[in-house]
């Protein structure tokens, strides 16, 4: 009898696990979820910003571009085109991003100077962006289904109670072994992501602040701020004015054959 229940409590004990261990996996990718459809709608938004990069030793270097994005289907994900203005060696250069849902996104880069569209290939996504602590895969659409998730623990962060989730990407030829995501269980936003390397060392942490509501739905940050813990570099990201949504773009707008005729 003593190992019938002994057995028995094992295999209790086993299937508890297991159970919890899909319903915390369940967990994670609801919640990334509901962060993804809760932006369902802004349609179309575009703004300006700065990139400030800062070396180890604390000397900056700034650029100001402007960004515009159109909100993808069910099938096709969304599509962003950022184009740097200044300085004026760096005007005209221009980043356009294909989200594709369960599969690699497309991307393109257009030099001015050379006059030459450049595909960037999947391999190539893990290369700086412009010499910045931003990777092209950091800047590629983020879509739900191109990763897997696990809910680690709800707790806090800067005082605001958040949900600690881990998130994988499913892409071999990314250069994240995982990320360890903080949202705003309130407002269901990120507030800071990190990021591991493939020998599954912290590399860089990225920062989502000065956020502001919009149309009264729709959160978006101000100050992006990405550090990279093993060389002491920093990039970020900081919006000047507002963002304006509704705008009338079409698929035209961010064909890979118009970014040769951007001004």
């Amino acid at each position: 009898m003593k190992s019938q229940l002994k057995s028995g409590l094992v295999v209790f004990i086993a299937a508890s696990f297991f159970v919890n261990a899909l319903a915390t996996a369940g967990r994670g990718e609801d919640i990334i979820n509901a962060v993804d459809q809760q932006d369902d709608g802004f349609s179309s938004s575009i703004w300006s910003q700065e990139l400030i990069l800062t070396n180890a030793l604390g000397k900056e270097n700034k650029r100001v571009m402007s960004t515009t994005n159109l909100e993808g289907d069910d099938v096709n994900g969304d599509k962003t085109l950022i184009v740097f203005r200044e300085p004026k060696d760096s005007k005209g250069i221009s980043l356009l991003t294909h989200g594709i849902k369960n599969d690699d996104d497309k991307q393109w880069m257009y030099l001015p100077n050379l006059k030459r569209v450049k595909r960037i290939a999947p391999g190539a996504k893990v290369s700086p962006f412009v010499g910045s602590e931003f990777t092209f895969e950091d800047l590629a659409v983020r879509e739900v289904e191109d990763y897997s998730y696990k809910f680690i623990k709800e707790t806090e962060f800067a005082g605001v109670p958040v949900y600690e989730i881990e998130i994988i990407p499913l892409d071999p030829k990314s250069g994240y072994s995982r990320q360890i995501a903080w949202v705003d269980e309130k407002n269901l936003i990120y507030l800071k992501v990190d990021f591991y390397d493939r020998k599954d060392k912290l590399e860089k942490s990225v920062f989502f602040e000065d956020y502001k509501l919009y149309l009264e739905r729709f959160w978006r940050p101000h100050t992006t701020r990405m550090v990279n813990h093993q060389t002491n570099k920093k990039s970020r990201f900081v919006v000047s004015g507002s963002y304006a949504f509704n705008q009338n773009f079409t698929e035209q707008d961010f064909s890979k054959n118009k970014l040769k005729r951007i001004r």
